[in-house]
């Protein structure tokens, strides 16, 4: 079996306005502010989790409330995203002879709406967020885990990320893998 792994935020989608502008709307009411080179530099592409803390609070429960809001303000900015449509294109062209997985930290909710939003959910036949998986990138976990669900074996397996993490995560992972470029 051959598989296709690619990750969401900024491989298969630029969505760092779109984060940063949800995250934005989401802490105001708790009296926080994010500058946006600061949230591309440091926080864009990791869980909340490991930047949030940093710029707000450390209280858990208000963390959390943060984080459900930013999910529900995700949808009123999908329209700042772009898709990566090279990468797309090239997923469109192997999907006979691979399958394929999006593994994101992600949350699920937010995946699925930008999948939905752009039409390409039918494109992947797995699809693994931060609620599927117990260890993040920079862990192979989530990567360990398709290949595992499509009885994959590394060297049959590609993987299309961007991050630090995510590439270091890939290469744990012993898969092939292509660092993406930011669309920025």
């Amino acid at each position: 079996m051959k598989l296709i792994i690619v990750d969401l935020d900024g491989t298969l989608f630029d969505t760092k306005d779109v984060n940063y502008h949800a995250y934005k709307e989401a802490i105001a009411p708790y009296g926080y502010d994010m500058d946006y080179k600061y949230y591309c530099e440091f926080c864009n592409g990791r869980h909340y989790l490991d930047f949030l803390p940093q710029v707000t609070t450390t209280d858990s429960e208000i963390l959390s409330a943060m984080h459900k809001a930013k999910k529900i303000a995700y949808k009123n900015h999908l329209d700042k995203a772009v898709l990566n449509k090279g990468l797309v294109d090239i997923i469109r062209l192997m999907r006979g002879e691979y399958k394929t997985a999006v593994v994101t930290t992600a949350s699920k909710e937010n995946c699925w709406d930008i999948l939905n939003q752009f039409e390409i959910a039918g494109l992947f036949d797995l699809v693994l967020t931060h609620d599927d998986i117990t260890k993040s990138k920079p862990d192979p976990e989530g990567f360990l885990k398709a290949m595992e669900y499509f009885g994959a074996k590394p060297e049959d397996t590609i993987i299309f990320e961007d991050s630090t993490v995510g590439l270091e995560a890939a290469e744990r992972s012993g898969a092939f893998y292509y660092k993406t470029y930011r669309f920025n």
